[in-house]
């Protein structure tokens, strides 16, 4: 069913009916392509400046043009602006307006430029907005990381591998491991921004346009750093929108490993950490239940963002150049990741900074499970010029045998001990102390608590 009341006059002329009532539904993007206003209305303001140093546009009309836009800007911002489904998109929405405030001038404005290449622009411009937003919460995440490794450089823990107790290292050392997450994820948004900083703009709908433009002169305005150098690709490319979702999923990923530690180590069983008030929940039947749901949830968002990456890919992978409508499925789950991305990185800051170490039950929970068994392989490499193999089969006897006796290896006699390697001594069992054992481990990197506060200094002077 048609409906000719609600065909657009901004590209209706070829039409005379008007589009069925669902197309106008499936067609129209303002429901979420209004996110755009800031960077459109930017953008528009670029070109017709442009335009009119080029003498394409005259000065009165150029002023009467950014007079226009800027009070639909405020209108927007003041919400007093009125969107319509029946012009599709932001584009379409604004110059509508503009038309109704300033006449027939506002229908120059679109010279020289398609919706390609305009839509093509504001997203790489929101996409670089939202960049630039989500670096300076990654630094505030590694911010609080590193104030809870600072307090906690000498505060031993078990490590882990495979869950199980490895060797000892320290609370700081911990944290360490994700501030050097968290900043390659900055490392990635940052060179998505730089991959994605060329300006579309004047590329029109995809060969290019016969005016005299200056598309150097847009691309400065807008501060890209070049105009893209080729117009097809120009209007076809969301290789930065996928770039932005990869650096996203990663993101996600990590805050989702970080998660799970949390939630574990606050769980009864391990007693590690407590999350404070503000990031826990309680149950609705079980009084006692002290719920990481915060810690849960941002786990659980990197589905919802990977999704959006492979949401993205499956849309652009199998489309011929240059602009299809398909790409119109670009925005909505890049927008969905953003936020996603944005809340979560909040969340574990607000977590991180919060966080109360139980020191005591790591400090226990680190000298569990053999943790020394290696300082006790390595003191006799250091002392006996014993091969290392060889140490190791020596040192899984000695578990072996404190594992029998329902001990650990500082409490096995060394009498007993020299059984296995006549060579032993009663300085062995200073290596096998946590705190000497981390203390120990003073390799560039290492968990020496030496170690962790020059990595944290070295930290802070990047940050700074």
């Amino acid at each position: 069913m048609s409906d000719t009341n609600n065909s657009n006059t901004m590209w209706g002329g070829r039409f005379e009916g008007g589009p069925a009532r669902v197309m106008e539904k499936i067609n129209a993007s303002i429901g979420y392509d209004r996110r755009f206003y800031t960077q459109d209305i930017r953008g528009s303001i670029a070109h017709a400046t442009m335009l009119a140093d080029q003498g394409i546009l005259t000065r009165d009309d150029l002023d009467r043009i950014v007079e226009g836009l800027n009070t639909i800007l405020r209108e927007i911002e003041e919400g007093r602006f009125k969107f319509s489904a029946a012009l599709e998109d932001i584009h379409m929405n604004v110059e509508s307006r503009l038309r109704e405030l300033i006449g027939d001038a506002a229908g120059r404005m679109h010279t020289a430029r398609s919706r390609n290449d305009q839509v093509a622009t504001d997203f790489r411009l929101w996409i670089r907005d939202t960049i630039d937003r989500i670096d300076a919460m990654l630094v505030e995440l590694i911010e609080a990381l590193l104030g809870q490794a600072e307090a906690h450089a000498e505060t031993v823990m078990p490590g882990f591998t495979h869950l199980q107790v490895a060797q000892p290292v320290t609370l700081g050392h911990h944290m360490m491991a994700y501030v050097e997450m968290a900043g390659r994820d900055r490392d990635r948004f940052a060179e998505t921004r730089r991959r994605l900083n060329e300006s579309p703009l004047g590329s029109a709908a995809l060969a290019g346009t016969s005016f005299p433009i200056d598309r150097e002169a847009t691309a400065r305005a807008l501060d890209f750093d070049r105009p893209t150098a080729n117009s097809l690709d120009a209007v076809s490319d969301r290789d930065f929108a996928l770039d932005f979702l990869h650096a996203s999923t990663v993101c996600a990923m990590h805050l989702s490993r970080l998660s799970e530690e949390l939630v574990i180590w606050s769980s009864a069983q391990f007693g590690f950490v407590k999350l404070s008030d503000a990031f826990s929940t309680g149950s609705s039947i079980m009084p006692q239940k002290r719920n990481p749901d915060a810690a849960e949830l941002v786990k659980a968002k990197i589905g919802r963002v990977m999704g959006a990456y492979v949401a993205l890919m499956t849309v652009m992978k199998g489309l011929p150049m240059a602009y299809g409508k398909d790409m119109q499925e670009d925005k909505e789950t890049v927008f969905d990741a953003a936020d996603t991305i944005e809340l979560a990185i909040t969340a574990m800051t607000g977590m991180v900074a919060d966080l109360e170490p139980n020191v005591a039950a790591l400090r226990d929970a680190a000298s569990s499970g053999f943790a020394t068994a290696t300082d006790f392989a390595d003191w006799l490499v250091q002392n006996l010029d014993m091969p290392f193999r060889d140490a190791h089969h020596a040192t899984g006897a000695a578990v072996r045998m404190a594992e029998d006796r329902g001990c650990d290896l500082g409490d096995l006699p060394l009498s007993d001990l020299q059984t296995i390697e006549p060579g032993l001594t009663e300085a062995v069992f200073e290596a096998l102390t946590v705190e000497k054992a981390v203390h120990g481990r003073k390799s560039y990197g290492g968990t020496a608590p030496a170690q962790v506060r020059a990595q944290i200094a070295r930290w802070k002077e990047k940050l700074a």
